[in-house]
């Protein structure tokens, strides 16, 4: 009976698995997807948990600059639209590839925290009484942001047609690009800078309430990307026809295609700087960032850019979670920790 276990557990794979029934949780074949089901659960909150009233009187009043008033309402019109995209790629493409059951159950608790981030963004605009239309609807007149948000819909219109299938190399090579293009470019890249402009201020004392929910939102987004990094590795070393040098030379365009829509993004947000942060950063920053993303994946760095914003690393850390930029998270929430 317990060899049976052991052999139906050793027949799951990750995609295309068609000798298990897919919602054979038991025996766990891939430990690090339920560790990070259970360190998602451990980091468990909610925006409204956060208090807005000095974010408020501080909105309200003159102590912010225009500047620092255009940074945080361009940053608000992308991440309110960004994160639904990535819910709904995991729910509509993402999850209905994936074949194996633990790693559906992280994909589970990862679509509710992407509604916990879009419901944060609502609490914020709504707290501070925002024009709702003139921010969600960014992702339609801001050239900047509309260009990452196609960026990233493009891949999911691929997966999502209705002859797809991971079967073919093609399609298979395709799925990996998807998930490549969500975890290591939109979670990976073109959420950082959004969270180095809010997190600048925060540093300064302004704007704390919004900016302890991006301390949260990155806490999630840590887990997120050691999740699809280990997702995208384990699909490779399954399938290792997949990852020819020409599919590697592509993905490497791919990120520094994105690199430029981010670092053009960081220009409309700062067209003239602010205490501590400027649009020429943001190019090394950014860089820096797709270069660590990279080489998770095993694909050679392409800028050795240095990392402009070192307190970014202490900033982040809530002393739970260590180096977002290149380690596992080691430390959470609870004392249901794990560590590796």
């Amino acid at each position: 009976m317990h060899q049976e276990k052991r052999a139906k557990a050793t027949e799951k794979r990750l995609i295309n698995c068609t000798t298990v029934d897919v919602n054979q949780l038991m025996p766990l074949k891939y430990n690090w997807a339920w560790e990070h089901y259970l360190n998602g659960c451990a980091n468990h909150w909610m925006p409204t948990e956060v208090p807005m009233a000095k974010d408020i009187e501080i909105w309200k009043s003159n102590q912010l600059s225009e500047a620092e008033r255009l940074l945080i309402m361009r940053n608000l019109g992308f991440f309110s639209t960004a994160e639904s995209l990535v819910a709904n790629n995991i729910t509509l493409a993402i999850y209905k590839y994936v074949t194996n059951p633990e790693c559906r159950q992280y994909l589970l608790r990862q679509a509710f925290e992407e509604a916990i981030h879009t419901h944060t963004f609502h609490y914020i605009v709504e707290s501070l009484a925002l024009d709702e239309g003139e921010i969600f609807n960014m992702y339609n007149e801001i050239p900047a942001i509309h260009e990452k948000d196609a960026f990233e819909m493009k891949l999911t219109e691929a997966v999502l047609a209705e002859d797809f299938t991971t079967k073919t190399q093609e399609g298979a090579q395709k799925f990996l690009e998807n998930m490549i293009g969500f975890y290591i470019i939109m979670e990976g890249i073109f959420f950082y800078s959004g969270f180095a402009m809010i997190l600048s201020l925060h540093r300064q004392n302004k704007m704390t309430g919004i900016g302890e929910q991006f301390q949260y939102i990155l806490r999630d987004e840590t887990i997120h990307l050691n999740f699809g990094i280990d997702l995208i590795n384990g699909i490779k070393e399954e399938n290792p026809d997949l990852w020819s040098p020409t599919f590697q030379t592509y993905i490497v365009d791919k990120v520094r295609e994105a690199v430029e829509l981010e670092i053009r993004y960081a220009e409309n947000c700062l067209p003239k700087g602010i205490l501590g942060l400027t649009a020429p950063m943001f190019r090394e920053y950014t860089q820096y960032i797709a270069d660590r993303r990279l080489e998770r994946i095993g694909l050679k760095t392409q800028y050795g850019s240095k990392n402009p914003f070192p307190w970014m690393s202490e900033t982040i850390d809530l002393g739970k979670e260590k180096n977002f930029f290149e380690t596992r998270v080691t430390e959470y929430q609870s004392s249901a920790s794990l560590t590796w």
